[in-house]
């Protein structure tokens, strides 16, 4: 990759607006990570123009070229797994740890999405099922590519939120213009090249670099983009569904997301379980552990659990593989986590441990007594710290499950099979873990919220049919 240069249809060049840079930092100690080119109106311009050729060429490329090229790019990122996870833990302050998972994976999602790109089946219409018609005619459905996808991604997973949204696009034959957040660029570029090295023909592709403000409105509402894929907040997703005009939306929000424990449940391996749900790259995940709903009978003990489990959490250097919690993604959000928990105590709830912060981290933290209507469970955190309640009865506690404005994923720990069965039919959210937290994702499955958590899926199969649209063809053997 060329320093400091932008990807523009596949092609790494300078920016065409005012040449202005972007100084990478790691958020654990203001170290430079690297440096990017931001991009401008103009190169928004010089994106769309070149999506437009290559969404020409790489529709009319045949399946099988399109997924030799993606299975190119998965043994590239195979390759460069070592290097893109260092990438990962030092822009966006994650342990190296968990880094090396996630870029780990980067491969085998690209092969899921280069199959699914191979599978876009249609299907035979009984046309002569319709009064008047005969034999006649024949009518089947033909899937084809949406054409140029914009996909917008965070920065809490780097990798895997750009490869859910740029392997299936590609691999359903679209042009694609990634924005990645800006705290988090330099990995969502060296995935690109793995993508341009592997012979992804021009224009197909363009990385730009810059602020929601500059680039966000005039890609979202160009009406060349046929398909936004877009993961973040409620706020901004409602901004784009209000401003983008007729095309295609993928949303993927917000959340909230409740474990409910109940009286039956191995109390053991539910504090286990949300000691390891909460606290992932410092709760800085759309299915981390928020809410907890606990029976008043087993609440004293699963408190007594979890306690310790979450004070065995060590926070430190992302680097170090002692580090089990690193930074969040900037002192600002740190210190917002930190007023949301200490408000939490001033409004009478109970913080059994942690709350302190030192620069970008916050400690891991549990409140206990929380009124489940305040904001430290209505409102999203985004941060390392749980929240505890109580709920007398079964239907107090769904009622509090689906309390809130989202709907993302959820969990219940219980050993009753009806109440699992009863849990999955009335928790509103788009998936239900039994026995475990929400915070577990297999690549391949379906994923995506209920309310106002989103709606559309992404999972390579569910993404690549979202990036394509469905043709009815009607082929008349004589006139009507």
């Amino acid at each position: 990759m060329v320093p400091a240069e932008l990807l523009i249809g596949s092609r790494w060049q300078a920016a065409k607006g005012d040449g202005k840079t972007r100084e990478v930092t790691s958020p654990f100690d203001g170290s430079a990570v690297g440096t990017v080119a931001l991009a401008g109106a103009e190169d928004v311009e010089a994106a769309l123009a070149a999506a437009e050729r290559g969404a020409a060429i790489w529709r009319r490329t045949p399946a099988h070229e399109r997924m030799r090229i993606l299975l190119r790019a998965a043994e590239l990122a195979d390759g460069r797994a070592p290097k893109t996870a260092r990438t990962i833990s030092a822009e966006s302050g994650k342990t190296i740890t968990e880094a090396t998972g996630e870029a780990s994976r980067s491969g085998d999602l690209i092969r899921l999405a280069a199959f699914e790109g191979t599978q876009l089946y249609g299907e035979t219409l009984p046309l002569d099922a319709n009064r008047g018609t005969g034999q006649d005619k024949l009518g089947f459905t033909l899937r084809q590519p949406c054409g140029i996808v914009l996909a917008i991604t965070p920065f809490n997973y780097p990798a895997l939120l750009v490869l859910h949204k740029l392997a299936p696009a590609l691999a359903a034959g679209n042009a694609v213009i990634l924005k990645p957040a800006t705290t988090t660029p330099l990995t969502a570029l060296e995935l690109a090249e793995c993508f341009i090295d592997a012979g992804l023909p021009e224009g197909v592709l363009s990385v730009l670099v810059g602020s929601g403000s500059v680039l966000g409105d005039a890609l979202v509402t160009d009406p060349r983009v046929r398909k936004i894929s877009f993961t973040g907040s409620t706020a901004t997703g409602e901004h784009i569904s209000r401003v983008a005009g007729v095309k295609k939306l993928s949303l993927e929000l917000g959340a909230s997301c409740p474990v409910v424990v109940l009286p039956d449940a191995d109390i053991e391996a539910a504090a286990s379980a949300v000691a390891a749900g909460g606290f992932v790259n410092a709760g800085q995940v759309c299915i981390s552990v928020q809410r907890v709903i606990t029976h008043p009978a087993v609440t004293g003990d699963f408190l007594d659990a979890l306690v310790p489990k979450v004070e065995a959490i060590r926070t430190g250097d992302p680097s170090s593989p002692d580090t089990t919690m690193g930074a969040l993604i900037s002192t600002a959000e740190a210190e917002r986590v930190e007023r949301a928990i200490a408000q939490a105590g001033a409004d009478g709830a109970r913080v059994l441990t942690g709350g302190a912060r030192h620069g970008a981290v916050v400690q891991p933290t549990v409140v206990a007594d929380v009124d489940p209507q305040s904001a430290f469970s209505q409102q999203e955190l985004f941060g390392p710290a749980i929240a505890v309640s109580k709920a007398e009865d079964w239907e107090s506690a769904i009622a509090q499950a689906n309390g809130t404005a989202y709907g993302l994923g959820a969990g219940i720990f219980t050993s009753d099979v009806a109440g699992a069965v009863r849990a999955i039919r009335e928790i509103d959210a788009g998936s239900v873990h039994i026995n475990w937290t929400p915070l577990w994702r297999a690549d391949l499955m379906p994923y995506g919220g209920l309310k106002g958590s989103g709606y559309g899926k992404e999972g390579p199969r569910a993404a690549v049919s979202e990036m394509t649209e469905i043709k009815t063809i009607v082929l008349h053997g004589r006139p009507w």
